[in-house]
């Protein structure tokens, strides 16, 4: 496998006003609309050529939201301040910042659409 295991992720979603305004007001970023055919899909900022995997928000006929698939990880400076914003924009709490060992420190939410995510910090 050459390159990155993950090039790129996808979270499927119900409601995508809802789950636009819970990862912009959490991460502070605004979503970019892609023009996909057969889905409604919104891009987080990325730039190539920078360690890690860029994603999409996506909503599709057939495909469901919830727990109990794939965990994806946003990096963060300190994943308290996103896990501080989570309640407040519709999300849930599910195991606060905790530590990693040398590895840094995590936090799993539940967002605004019953999706499982983590997030992943140094400090």
């Amino acid at each position: 496998m050459a390159g990155n295991p993950v090039p790129w992720f996808e979270i499927y979603v119900a409601d995508m006003a809802r789950a636009r305004a819970f990862y912009e007001a959490v991460f502070g970023v605004v979503l970019e609309q892609l023009p996909v055919e057969g889905m409604e899909y919104w891009s987080f900022p990325m730039e190539d050529g920078r360690y890690g995997a860029g994603g999409a928000l996506a909503k599709m006929e057939g495909v469901t939201p919830g727990p109990g698939g794939s965990l994806v990880y946003f990096g963060c400076q300190d994943c308290a301040i996103e896990e501080g914003r989570v309640e407040a924009a519709g999300g849930k709490v599910v195991r606060p910042k905790m530590s990693i060992g040398p590895y840094g420190f995590i936090s799993l939410l539940s967002d605004s659409e019953g999706n499982m995510i983590g997030l992943h910090s140094m400090a």
